[in-house]
C-alpha cells in the first residue's frame, strides 16, 4: 500500500510540474442542449474516451482517466534494482504417452 501511495505522490509530482510550464489558452463556453460546453484545443486533448470531471473552487479539473490494464500499472513501478537468483534449468522426469 505504501508503494502504490509513494507512485501516486510522485505521478502529481510530475504531474503539478507539468501544470505549472502548460500554455494557458483562453476558450469559448457554448450551450450544448442544456449543457454548458467547451472545446478542447488540440494541445490539451486528453488520452482515451473517458476522463474524470471535478470542481475545485471556481477552477473545472478535468483528469484522463489512468488506464486499467496490468500492463499500464506494471509499467508505472520502477525496476527492483536487483537481480534475481540463478534457477537450476533441470531435466524433466521422462514420461510415457
Amino acid at each position: 500500500m505504501a508503494e502504490i501511495l509513494r507512485i501516486q505522490r510522485l505521478r502529481a509530482e510530475k504531474l503539478w510540474h507539468m501544470l505549472k510550464h502548460m500554455p494557458t489558452r483562453y476558450v469559448k463556453l457554448f450551450k450544448n442542449g442544456r449543457n454548458q460546453a467547451v472545446r478542447i484545443p488540440r494541445e490539451f486533448e486528453l488520452p482515451g474516451k473517458d476522463a474524470i470531471m471535478r470542481k475545485d473552487g471556481n477552477k473545472l479539473i478535468i483528469e484522463a482517466i489512468p488506464p486499467r490494464s496490468l500492463v499500464a500499472l506494471l509499467a508505472t513501478l520502477e525496476p527492483l534494482g536487483e537481480a534475481f537468483p540463478p534457477i537450476p534449468d533441470e531435466t524433466p522426469d521422462e514420461v510415457e504417452i
